[in-house]
């Protein structure tokens, strides 16, 4: 008789408990950054956002870096790079 290996495809589920801080009242001035998930348009979506955010609220710049792709999360030093250059990030996704 043959054995079937069965392997479950349900991970471990940790959670993370983490205050969000408030968005600023005043953009003008702030640097805004996105994270490129690599998901299609997100590139239309971060460049139109910017824009916006540039022209109507006064941000001095925007920053967009890009993760490998999708489904993995974006690696520390990214976190850490756009932490000490933006004042607000944003994790994007479009499609």
């Amino acid at each position: 008789m043959t054995k079937i290996r069965v392997m479950s495809p349900v991970g471990e589920v940790r959670q993370e408990r983490f205050t969000v801080p408030p968005l600023p009242g005043e953009w003008e001035g702030r640097v805004v950054g996105f994270i490129d998930n690599t998901k299609h348009n997100f590139d239309q979506l971060a460049d139109g956002l910017g824009a916006l955010l540039r022209e109507h609220h006064g941000v001095r710049a925007v920053v967009r870096r890009r993760k490998a792709n999708a489904s993995t999360p974006a690696p520390p030093e990214l976190i850490a790079e756009l932490a000490k250059e933006c004042d607000v990030v944003f994790a994007g996704s479009a499609d």
